[in-house]
């Protein structure tokens, strides 16, 4: 697909919010400022990264195509499981030795984007409204099992799968009218209002918003699923209302957000270091505007070239950039190529 500005744009501020809200989830306890902003990010970061996943979803099912994803995705999936394993016995992290099956921390994203492809493969095949609808019905209900949690990623893949189909199936046209001024309004009240919403309730479950939980074990056994489908209604305002402000044009790190695999796989090395060092406490504002910036240089670094060339052939199998270092000549060759 043609790039355009805009999505690179939103994955980039969306990768700095993955790695910012797990900058200040170890002091959510302590300031009920920041745990507002915590579940405040957490309404929308991954539904409208999970969309935007699903936006350029637009392969085959055939075998090939599954096989081309399995590589992309179940590869580095195993590999930085077992280099997340080996760090977190490093760091000397509790609960290190897991399961193959038992995604470490953030790579359940990976685990599930390749299921999402699997069953967009069916999906797609069913008119857009039905299987949207179907697709809602699967996460309400999968919360009413507590066998179906963490493992294999299952609940998050169920849970957060009508967004991954919901971007499937919209156009650039779509996205676009997000950047109407009139909605562009409505999203700030809708911005003010879930964080108004969010201060004032009675200790919110983050739980709700992971996706990784029953509802028996959220507390509402049996009525889940209309408190899931009040979050869901929610992430979607919500993920509508930051679309709609994501800047347009090409700007000077819009390219940043063609490389937040990267990012995603790699910021985990840095942040579980933090938490396991008590590197860090947060006592003022300042305190928190300094951990912005420290996401920010994480981000900053790990979309950098040389981070870029020593990590491809883990996260893509390939080992082009580190070619292109050592060779020059080829490099320059194959951008005179991309360019014809």
């Amino acid at each position: 697909m043609k790039r355009y500005a805009y999505f690179d744009n939103a994955k980039l501020i969306l990768i700095f919010l993955v790695v910012f809200g797990h900058m200040i989830q170890p002091f959510i306890d302590a300031s009920h400022e920041i745990n507002t902003l915590y579940l405040w990010i957490y309404t929308f970061h991954m539904p409208a990264f999970i969309f935007l996943a699903g936006f350029f979803a637009k392969g085959s099912g055939n075998k090939e195509y599954i096989v081309n994803l399995a590589k992309k995705l179940l590869i580095p999936y195993i590999i930085f499981q077992l280099l997340y394993t080996g760090y977190y016995f490093f760091i000397g992290k509790e609960n290190w030795q897991v399961g193959m099956f038992y995604p470490h921390w953030s790579l359940w994203f990976l685990f599930s984007l390749f299921c999402w492809h699997i069953l967009l493969s069916w999906f797609k095949k069913i008119p857009a409204a039905l299987g949207v609808t179907l697709a809602v019905l699967l996460g309400l209900l999968v919360g009413y099992f507590g066998e179906i949690g963490h493992t294999f990623s299952l609940s998050r893949t169920f849970v957060f799968f009508p967004f991954f189909l919901i971007g499937y199936w919209l156009t650039k046209d779509h996205v676009m009218f997000l950047k109407r001024k009139s909605v562009k309004i409505a999203s700030l009240v809708v911005l003010v209002i879930v964080a108004a919403a969010i201060y004032i309730a009675p200790d919110l479950n983050s739980g709700w918003l992971l996706a990784s939980k029953s509802y028996g074990d959220l507390g509402m056994p049996e009525y889940g699923g209309l408190a899931r489908l009040l979050v869901y209604a929610t992430s979607v305002i919500m993920a509508m209302s930051i679309l709609a402000w994501v800047p347009q044009k090409n700007g000077w790190l819009t390219f940043l957000g063609t490389r937040t695999l990267y990012v995603y796989l790699l910021h985990g090395f840095f942040i579980q270091y933090f938490r396991q060092a008590e590197l860090f406490k947060v006592d003022n504002m300042l305190d928190l505007l300094g951990l912005s910036v420290i996401a920010a240089a994480i981000v900053l670094l790990l979309s950098s070239k040389p981070m870029l060339s020593v990590w491809q052939p883990f996260i893509e199998g390939k080992a082009s950039m580190i070619k292109n270092l050592v060779s020059p000549k080829n490099d320059e060759k194959n951008k005179t190529q991309s360019e014809s």
